[in-house]
């Protein structure tokens, strides 16, 4: 019996494989496609943004240049910067924000690093790289199985997949928005119905500059013409009537292009494009049983702002090394269940955001003035601030406890003495006991959990005036104290997270 299959060999299912073979777990992904490969995973309609917190995730498991090689990017685009502001804040609703608004002293605290900046980069690329890892780690992917059945008891999980039967003490659906896990694991599935059809394609056009560049508001929807050449989005309140088993013919792209963007425009050919709605769902709990999801199987909802992907990243980054501490038998009680605490609110949270910018889109009479009063707060520096804290995947904070203000937030990047950054001590997985007074206490404390914490001595460039804090395996600060750190605070922390100590 392995100790997890993971159904869904799509970034969040490959993250996840990665994360569980890295702590020796063995693992095997499902994929119903026969192929790696989708033509849908390429540019233009295969691009994705990744914020700053999905590429310091990257960084932390050694991934970060193979991400930047593959996504053609310069690592100086990313990498340590003199000061933490952003060089970009994306957009709301189509409403585009400038970075230099940004109060960066209302943010939490930040250090210049190899992973400090988002990245434009395509679903190819990510998956290329999280594949190549898992695979290197030992972890097992099928092709052509097509989940059919989920049945678990007090020892394992059974699910049939292709004909075959695979049995694992865990199984984890990463099958995106329309899972078979969800549905065959009896996990509800509540939220909102959509109130537009969604569309990206990438076609030619006989006449191109009859659509203006960028986002584009009009009083019957929205397009968007991205600088890719014949890339375009567009999105159409009709109450997500389209039904997507029709085919999307460059007859009916056309019309709904002329009624959004109230030109006459014509579309030549059509390459290939694709259809979405707004519907925003997400189940009421993360696990059922020996049965979890992550990634779109566990939540739904438009991609406007592109917090999908990073979502998903983060939620196979926080689950990763619970399972496998729980697997293995060294986790505390219930630690599985900080699973679901931590990552629900997430996701709900980024459920309200898409239906907040949808309803700041849907076109009717109130509309511009909607659009004009949101506009007007986001060139605040607390609008712009406030967005980039929601979207960059930096400034969200788990309920942790203590009141350091780091704790529950992803760690500062600290840069010791010999170079090295705390994201190139995570690569292994393990937990990271940053020492900053090199106490000989703390040293002794941390030898409790070896092989399950790493002991980091300083001096760093900049201490922020800590003394010590305890990192986790996804990043996250679960212990902090000033110059004079507790060891016994070290000991309770440790043992929250990491179960008892060894002898």
């Amino acid at each position: 019996m392995r100790d997890v299959v993971i159904v869904g060999a799509g970034p969040v299912g490959l993250f996840l494989a990665g994360e569980l073979a890295l702590a020796d777990c063995s693992v095997l992904v499902l994929e119903k496609n026969p192929q790696a490969a989708s033509p849908y995973w390429a540019l233009p309609l295969g691009m994705r943004g990744l914020n700053a917190g999905s590429v310091e995730a990257f960084h932390r498991r050694g991934m970060l240049t193979a991400l930047l090689d593959a996504s053609r990017v310069d690592a100086r685009q990313v990498g340590a910067r003199e000061v933490s502001a952003p060089r970009d804040v994306s957009h709301f609703a189509g409403l585009r924000l400038d970075a230099a608004d940004v109060d960066t002293g209302a943010l939490p605290p930040r250090l210049p690093g190899p992973a400090s900046e988002g990245i434009m980069t395509s679903l190819e690329a990510v998956t290329g790289v999280l594949e190549e890892r898992a695979v290197a780690l030992g972890a097992r992917i099928v092709r052509d199985a097509p989940l059919e059945a989920v049945d678990q008891d007090g020892d394992g999980v059974l699910a049939r997949a292709g004909g075959r039967e695979y049995r694992a003490r865990r199984l984890v659906g990463c099958d995106g928005g329309r899972s078979a896990v969800r549905r065959l694991a009896g996990f509800d599935f509540v939220g909102t119905e959509p109130l537009f059809t969604g569309y990206v394609a990438h076609v030619t056009f006989e006449d191109p500059d009859k659509l203006r560049p960028g986002f584009n508001s009009t009083p019957t929807g929205m397009y968007l013409r991205t600088p890719f050449e014949g890339h375009l989005g567009m999105m159409d309140f009709d109450g997500g009537a389209f039904d997507r088993s029709r085919p999307l013919t460059r007859d009916h792209l056309q019309t709904v292009l002329r009624r959004v963007s109230g030109t006459d425009v014509t579309i030549d050919e059509v390459h290939l494009a694709s259809s979405f709605t707004d519907r925003a769902m997400q189940t009421s709990g993360y696990r059922n049983g020996r049965v979890l999801l992550a990634g779109d199987a566990a939540h739904i909802h438009s991609p406007l702002g592109g917090q999908g992907l990073n979502l998903g990243i983060g939620d196979a980054m926080n689950l990763g090394w619970k399972l496998a501490a729980t697997l293995h038998g060294t986790a505390p009680e219930n630690l599985l269940d900080t699973y679901t605490a931590e990552r629900h609110p997430v996701g709900a949270a980024v459920l309200d955001w898409s239906r907040a910018q949808v309803a700041t889109m849907n076109p009717g009479p109130n509309t511009p003035a909607l659009r004009r009063l949101v506009h007007d707060l986001l060139r605040t520096a607390d609008g712009t601030t406030h967005v980039f804290r929601a979207t960059s995947g930096l400034a969200h904070r788990y309920d942790l406890g203590g009141d350091q203000r780091v704790v529950g937030f992803t760690a500062p990047d600290f840069r010791f003495r010999d170079g090295t950054h705390l994201g190139d001590l995570l690569r292994e997985g393990q937990g990271v006991a940053v020492d900053l007074t090199a106490a000989q206490s703390l040293r002794e404390t941390t030898a409790g959990w070896q092989g399950r914490v790493r002991h980091a001595p300083g001096p760093v460039a900049d201490d922020l005036g800590l003394g010590a804090l305890l990192i986790r395996p996804d990043g996250v600060v679960a212990w902090a104290e000033g110059p004079d750190p507790d060891p016994e605070a070290f000991r309770r922390a440790a043992t929250r997270w990491f179960g008892a100590p060894t002898a």
